[in-house]
């Protein structure tokens, strides 16, 4: 995908990206396109990322604009899952960017140099005690993210950040209303089979949920697939 054409505004490529942003459905929909508009805006950028840090240093990448980045979503060897970030990301703890001039600086050995990349400029999006979430922009040549570079890339994960928000709330209120849906469906199979008011239906499921020690939703769900697949018939309470 071309970046965008040269000359145009800065505010006038945030706005567009903003759209582009805010046009996604899910989380994920929304950290794919924000790696390719990543490429796009920052001056230099080859390949970006969105990655989760986690205390103790493990990294997954959650989305990424092509193969060469994403050796971070593979697991190691031994079956653990996750790799370790670059060093300098461990400074993300306590500061939104972080800036890798160079990954051979130091005689290279990490997972960036081991890749051919030189540059990285990593920006928070979220942060919690427990975890990280982190967009980079990576370049195969050394001190290729300027101050200019930082900048727009603050600028750009605000929008990110609020598009990811966004997001997560819409997911999260439809799969609320789903979920509702769900539990109403199982109430009223268990009020036709049982010959029970609604809150006593209600009240039967809630308990079986704790009994087996099973999610309201999980349960309301096998209660309509099991009535589903009886033809409609119902269930029996056990």
């Amino acid at each position: 995908m071309p970046r965008f054409p040269a000359g145009f505004e800065l505010a006038e490529a945030l706005t567009a990206a903003a759209r582009e942003l805010h046009g996604t459905g899910t989380p994920e929909d929304t950290m794919h396109t924000a790696v390719t508009l990543a490429v796009r805006l920052l001056p230099d950028a080859e390949h970006a990322d969105i990655s989760e840090i986690q205390r103790g240093g493990r990294l997954r990448s959650l989305a990424w604009t092509d193969e060469t980045v994403r050796f971070a979503a593979e697991p190691r060897q031994g079956g653990h899952g996750g790799h370790t970030p670059h060093p300098d990301w461990e400074r993300l703890w306590t500061t939104p960017v972080v800036r890798t001039d160079d990954s051979e600086a130091d005689g290279g050995g990490n997972a960036l140099s081991g890749l051919g990349l030189r540059s990285a400029l990593s920006l928070r999006l979220r942060a919690d005690r427990r975890r990280l979430t982190v967009l980079t922009a990576y370049a195969r040549k050394p001190q290729a993210f300027d101050e200019d570079a930082t900048r727009i890339g603050r600028l750009f994960t605000a929008h990110v950040s609020l598009a990811l928000d966004s997001a997560t709330v819409r997911e999260q209120l439809t799969e609320a209303m789903r979920t509702r849906d769900l539990i109403g469906q199982a109430t009223g199979i268990l009020m036709e089979r049982l010959d029970i008011d609604a809150a006593g239906a209600f009240e039967s499921l809630v308990k079986a949920s704790q009994r087996e020690n099973v999610k309201l939703r999980d349960l309301a769900r096998r209660i309509v697939d099991a009535n589903s697949g009886m033809g409609g018939r119902g269930v029996t309470e056990r």
